[in-house]
């Protein structure tokens, strides 16, 4: 089997900046909405000894054919000229990578990966997924690193993933909430936004655990090889469940100090079961209480516009009897009015 070298690469947390999420959609909606072509962009920011943060990014100009993948073009010039104006605006960022949108990796990646080891020694590659169809974290990164394998053979170049997180800084959550608020529908109570948002976090939790279960149905029929830092990461996972079982003192030759401790552990998960039921319990109310004053809102908005086309109906009722009076009174004064006219003749002919 093979072994891959670089644990420390796949260790490394990469953190990147929702500005480079939206710099990476803008790219792509300019240059390849609507077509199979993928979009390339340069990375910016920090390293240190455990993790890259990405900062910022800009687009570069990149071409390749889709029938063969060893032909491709990227400006290099461009991007070194670039890198020199974005390094007098700030100093600290520093070319630590490049990005493409992917969705998945090509077979030209790594030479393009050689091609920007001219700037930095291990550059990371982040695939930044524009049109995700699944909840979760829209990126993936990978670095590259020497496979060694056991017959002796040549090494080659491949990818080891590594963990990615989507970070801002408090400027950047401030202008994240302001483009949101365009985004978030208004009318959407904030009962019902909880309740998506619950969803979601549940169903990106069963996509992780369908991927951490068929990673290890692999490794068990050998169809990938054993990676000891991805194993340890789960046993950390595993280690910080909770133990809910109550263990009793059903063997009668134990020692006191075991079964104090097994006492203990008991009213322990006793006390923790009943706290928990005593905060689903409210939770239920909560929610009764809270569809109880929607509903309420509803009836009492229904009889306020029942009300409303009410005295909106008396009042056309009202306006139409005060017209019809008017008229009655005017044709009532014209009638008078011929009537002396009728009268002062008859008198001027007597």
């Amino acid at each position: 089997m093979p072994t891959k070298l670089g644990l420390a690469e796949a260790a490394t947390t990469v953190s990147i900046a929702p500005l480079i999420l939206l710099s990476a959609c803008d790219h792509y909606g300019r240059s390849a909405k609507g077509t199979r072509k993928r979009v390339v962009g340069v990375l910016l920011g920090q390293v240190t000894p455990t993790s890259v943060r990405a900062t910022n990014s800009f687009a570069v100009p990149f071409e390749e054919d889709d029938k063969d993948p060893s032909v491709w073009f990227l400006d290099h010039n461009y991007v070194e000229s670039m890198n020199d104006m974005f390094k007098q605006i700030n100093a600290r960022e520093k070319l630590i990578g490049w990005y493409h949108s992917g969705p998945k990796l090509r077979a030209s990646d790594l030479e393009i990966n050689e091609l920007f080891k001219r700037y930095t020694p291990n550059p990371v590659l982040v695939i930044i997924d524009v049109q995700p169809k699944e909840v979760g974290v829209p990126t993936d990164a990978y670095f590259a690193v020497e496979e060694i394998k056991d017959d002796g053979t040549t090494t080659t170049k491949t990818f080891v993933h590594t963990p990615s997180i989507i970070e801002a800084e408090e400027a950047e959550e401030i202008g994240v909430e302001h483009l949101l608020r365009d985004i978030r529908d208004v009318a959407v109570g904030s009962l019902s936004t909880r309740i998506n948002k619950q969803l979601q976090s549940l169903q990106g939790l069963h996509h992780r655990l369908r991927d951490i279960g068929a990673y290890l149905q692999k490794v068990l029929n050998g169809e990938l090889p054993t990676n000891h830092a991805i194993l340890g990461n789960l046993q950390d996972v595993f280690n910080l469940l909770p133990n809910l079982s109550t263990p009793g003192n059903t063997v009668l030759d134990v020692e006191d100090a075991t079964a104090a401790e097994n006492e203990l552990a008991r009213a322990m998960s006793v006390k923790t079961n009943d706290q928990l039921m005593a905060i689903y319990v409210a939770s239920l109310i909560r929610a009764i209480v809270a569809f109880h004053d929607l509903i309420d809102n509803k009836i009492q908005n229904r009889q306020s516009q029942v009300e409303e086309q009410e005295k909106e109906k008396e009042k056309e009722k009202k306006d139409k009897e005060d017209k019809d009076k008017k008229e009655n009174g005017d044709k009532t004064t014209e009638s008078e009015g011929e009537k002396g006219k009728e009268s002062e003749k008859r008198k001027e002919s007597k």
